[in-house]
């Protein structure tokens, strides 16, 4: 027992001085005269002389690395970051790397600061004792409970090298994904934003110069030159409260749609339910649906476990709740596909590929090509919506600014008439 109490006294301080490595800035010259320099991580600077000296390097000056005036803190760790992360890992564990060496590599190799203090973390608690799983459960903002329980399964079967793989390649695809999402939904939202800023240029500072032309005119204004005067007057006195209006409307929209799941719930159903886009809403879902319980199930882990964290990367609140109750209809028994259709969200083509999949014993696989094939169908869809949108914007902005003008000019159309 004594024995053991002094390994735990002595783990606990290499703990501590694990983690406190600091990043130093070194110069100097090897067995040749050359000048060197770079960056090293180490205790502190007269171990970093002694391991430079080791390397036959003469060092001149070894001092702390200074911090960056502006941006010291970092750009938050991306999704993209951790997939290229989950690449990188595996790569080098299937060359044979220890995943310590591994992590150092990476760590150091980034440009990101809060990345490089996320691997640095990670690295420190595995060199410390914990396994990979328990190191990244501490980062639950960067590393989903998807995420985690890949690792967990990976590291379970002994194959976490083909499971990070897995999952480098599960989140390329589905940030690929979401970057389509975004650029749908795009054009509509700066075709709005374009409309009403060209709209308030006009009646702010272009409708004025015209009315004040017709004051000398002495007749009858058209009744919808008058509506644009009206409009144009309402803009210039009281644009400060359009504009609070519109920043306060967004700020609502916004936090109610972080912090309101009944408001989330509203706009994923109605979003659902928009010509073209519903329908590339709905193709999103069931392909990361797919996709996500494929990676799962093929990583090991049980279906209902599996799909209790699926139901969160479906990226709609009508999907996430279809999936939870097709959780609950496969605890007590029932096939996937069957409980697929009791949801009246997924098409029969997908439910037939689910109950080919479990029958053939090959459900992953089929999955697999179901999220695909809809990945496809909103990349189509998404080209067709940008090609047709583009000449929608145009004929838009284009029949604003042409009422406007329109009405401007109706009056002195009026005047060369009767004269």
């Amino acid at each position: 027992m004594s024995v053991s109490r002094t390994a735990i006294k002595k783990s606990a301080p290499a703990q501590r001085e694990t983690k406190q490595l600091a990043p130093f800035v070194w110069e100097g010259t090897d067995k040749r005269g050359v000048k060197m320099k770079g960056e090293q991580e180490a205790k502190n600077a007269n171990l970093l002389r002694a391991e430079l000296r080791r390397l036959g390097i003469t060092p001149t000056v070894v001092k702390p690395k200074p911090k960056p005036l502006f941006g010291s803190a970092g750009k938050p760790v991306t999704p993209k970051e951790i997939a290229f992360f989950s690449r990188q890992m595996a790569t080098m564990m299937k060359s044979g790397v220890p995943i310590v060496q591994a992590l150092e590599i990476i760590g150091s190799g980034h440009k990101n600061v809060r990345m490089q203090k996320l691997v640095g973390e990670i690295r420190a608690d595995i060199e410390s004792g914990s396994s990979l799983h328990e190191a990244i459960s501490k980062h639950p903002v960067q590393f989903d409970e998807l995420y985690r329980n890949l690792v967990r399964a990976g590291e379970g079967a002994g194959v976490l090298e083909t499971v990070l793989d897995t999952i480098a390649s599960y989140k390329e695809n589905i940030e690929t994904l979401k970057g389509k999402i975004k650029k749908a939904l795009f054009y509509p939202t700066m075709t709005i934003a374009v409309a009403l800023i060209v709209s308030a240029i006009l009646l702010i500072f272009v409708v004025p110069q015209f009315e004040s032309v017709f004051k000398n005119f002495g007749a009858d204004l058209p009744a919808f030159t008058k509506l644009i005067v009206a409009a144009s007057r309402i803009a210039v006195h009281y644009w400060w409260l359009g504009l609070l209006v519109t920043v306060g409307s967004l700020f609502a929209f916004f936090f109610f749609k972080k912090r309101s799941p009944t408001f989330q719930h509203f706009l994923d159903r109605l979003i659902l339910k928009v010509p073209i886009i519903g329908q590339i809403m709905h193709n999103s879902a069931i392909a990361r649906f797919a996709r996500t319980t494929a990676v799962t199930f093929k990583a090991g882990v049980p279906l209902v476990e599996a799909l209790d964290t699926v139901a969160g990367a479906t990226g709609n609140t009508v999907y996430e709740k279809a999936v939870h109750r097709m959780r609950d209809d496969v605890a007590v028994g029932y096939p996937l596909n069957m409980a697929m259709k009791q949801t009246a969200l997924f098409p029969h083509m997908v439910i037939q590929m689910t109950a080919i999949g479990e029958e053939a014993g090959a459900l992953d696989t089929m999955l697999f090509k179901v999220a695909e094939y809809f990945e496809q169908e909103v990349n189509n869809a998404v080209d067709a919506l940008s090609s047709l949108i583009e000449p929608l914007i145009m004929v838009f902005i284009g029949g604003l600014v042409g009422c406007m003008v329109i009405g401007m000019y109706l009056p002195i159309f009026k005047l060369a008439a009767t004269v």
